[in-house]
């Protein structure tokens, strides 16, 4: 941890008694907070918890109903982003928002106001940026080409073009590799240093005690405690925010894994079958066996085949080869189908695929049921019956909602996450397929998400082994939390899978991006060459 900034100073930036309201909700409720010169302040809170809201403000999406923002004294009255921009405050968005077909330089020159040849002019300030700040980036490549991590340096840029002072970054790391994340601290560093002042957003709380001065944690809208980060814990943050006490223990105890479940040999999937792409397989000659009662993580960054991999697993997609085997009998046949074999899938749009946004909470629950008993008596539904089972659902599982009628797409995240775990694991499913369960949710949520996956790895009514669980993330502590073996996609070839004892997760982020390095000390031989293969794919 670097050394602080001078608290003596005026803040750059303060919030006094912020309230904004919304229909039938406060979203935030007397909020106040400083920033100083210098100083990276964490943001914490659950989902709900009035974060956005508070961003949104700060960066004129939104005009509170009551309070004010001052910077560096002076009260400020944010109209809009380009106001925002205009007073130094610029947002770097969990998601970047970039014209994917340009290149780095005419992304940051979008809205720079220069009339003529306006990606030639931003070129240097592009390349001095670069270099003070390590910045590195191709002001020629095209966004489409560039990494999670590439983008957002194309963020920070574009903020920093615009001469920004405060730095507010929502999520950076969700998507990023450990070593991505590592270069956004070092960036983050020498933002600091040059007295740059950022707000940092994770529910990651080994970042934010990693590289923030003090922490502001929301919970209901409202400010339950400020903290400097020196002598702070994960469990005292974890708590400020949820309530109660959370546990950050390994949640996968030892485990003895049953007779073979699924076993996939030879598998293979085009780009042009998958995405309508060209060049490298989507999946290549991918073989693995998950058992009863296991759970197996596959890591990897987006678009190494992860997708089709499930979609392949789930029916949803016909490979060009390979055989795939559940409990012995050949999978196949459409995504209902293998619901009725005991597949469950918890997929990872879980707004526009794993619901109907429109439909109620009830609906929604009932959707892999409606057709038979007890939800339907000789093709007719039975409202009462649907309505019974979800409010035994909603109370299981704890679901937040204002009611079983209540349209699911005015849930958060994570309540929509429970509905969808609700209906997939209703019964005894065999075979689940999880993909990033948890992305975007709170602390809480995620515990609980964590806990009912793990639950059904257990035997089962029918005196079988307990359900296979197939985990597709991203987030390597979450996998190596939860999975007894850890395998990686990387260009549609499967490394692995490594007993999680025999690889750490650094070792998991240089698998996921081709790093030289990766092959010495994180599982053997087999690692070795399959990395080989992988290269040479390349």
């Amino acid at each position: 941890m670097l050394k602080g900034p001078d608290p003596s100073a005026p803040p750059v930036l303060e919030l006094r008694h912020i309230t904004k309201r919304f229909p039938g909700v406060i979203a935030n409720d007397d909020v106040s907070l400083s920033l100083q010169a210098g100083e990276v302040l964490a943001l914490l809170g659950e989902n709900g918890a009035g974060k956005s809201t508070l961003i949104s403000i700060m960066y004129g999406l939104y005009r509170p109903d009551e309070g004010q923002m001052l910077l560096s004294g002076r009260e400020a009255r944010v109209t809009s982003p380009a106001h925002a921009l205009r007073l130094g405050i610029g947002l770097v968005p969990q998601h970047p928002m970039l014209v994917s077909r340009h290149t780095v330089a005419e992304n940051l020159a979008l809205g720079a106001g220069s009339a003529f040849f306006p990606a030639r002019n931003v070129r240097g300030n592009v390349a001095e940026l670069s270099t003070r700040y390590g910045l590195e980036v191709n002001p020629d490549a095209r966004i489409h080409d560039l990494s999670p991590g590439e983008k957002q340096r194309v963020e920070i840029l574009r903020s920093l073009l615009r001469g920004a002072q405060v730095l507010i970054l929502d999520e950076p790391t969700s998507v990023l590799t450990p070593q991505e994340a590592e270069g956004l601290f070092r960036v983050m560093r020498e933002l600091r240093l040059s007295g740059k002042s950022l707000i940092f957003i994770s529910h990651k709380l080994e970042e934010v005690l990693s590289v923030c001065d003090r922490v502001t944690v929301l919970r209901k809208g409202k400010v339950v405690g400020h903290a400097t980060t020196t002598g702070a814990t994960k469990g005292g943050l974890a708590e400020m925010m949820v309530g109660r006490n959370v546990n950050f223990e390994r949640k996968r105890g030892a485990s003895q894994a049953g007779s073979p479940l699924l076993t996939v040999s030879g598998l293979s999937v085009s780009r042009a079958g998958a995405r309508g792409g060209r060049g490298l397989n989507a999946l290549d000659d991918v073989s693995f066996t998950l058992h009863h009662g296991e759970v197996l993580g596959v890591a990897g960054v987006a678009g190494n085949g992860q997708t089709e991999l499930v979609e392949v697993l789930s029916g949803l997609l016909t490979p060009d080869s390979g055989r795939l085997d559940l409990g012995g009998q050949p999978l196949t046949g459409t995504p209902a189908e293998l619901f009725g074999r005991g597949v469950a899938h918890i997929p990872e749009d879980r707004i526009h695929m794993g619901t109907v946004p429109g439909m109620s909470v009830a609906e929604n629950l009932s959707l892999r049921q409606y057709g038979r008993a007890p939800l339907s008596n000789r093709g007719v539904r039975d409202l009462k019956a649907q309505d019974a089972l979800a409010g035994r659902e909603v109370q299981e599982y704890q679901i937040s909602t204002p009611g079983i009628h209540t349209p699911t797409r005015l849930l958060s995240g994570g309540n929509i996450q429970k509905v969808i775990l609700a209906r997939e694991l209703a019964g005894d499913p065999k075979l689940i397929l999880a993909v990033h369960p948890t992305y975007g949710l709170d602390i809480g949520a995620t515990d609980q998400v964590h806990r009912v996956l793990l639950s059904k790895t257990g035997g089962q009514s029918d005196g079988t082994g307990g359900a296979g669980v197939l985990i597709v993330s991203e987030d390597l502590e979450e996998l190596m939390s939860l999975s007894d073996r850890v395998a990686v996609l990387y260009h549609g070839h499967l490394l692995g899978p490594f007993p999680v004892g025999d690889v750490t997760r650094e070792r998991l982020g240089l698998l996921m991006t081709g790093g030289s390095g990766a092959m010495h000390g994180a599982g053997g031989g087999q690692e070795t060459e399959e990395l080989t293969v992988a290269r040479g794919a390349i």
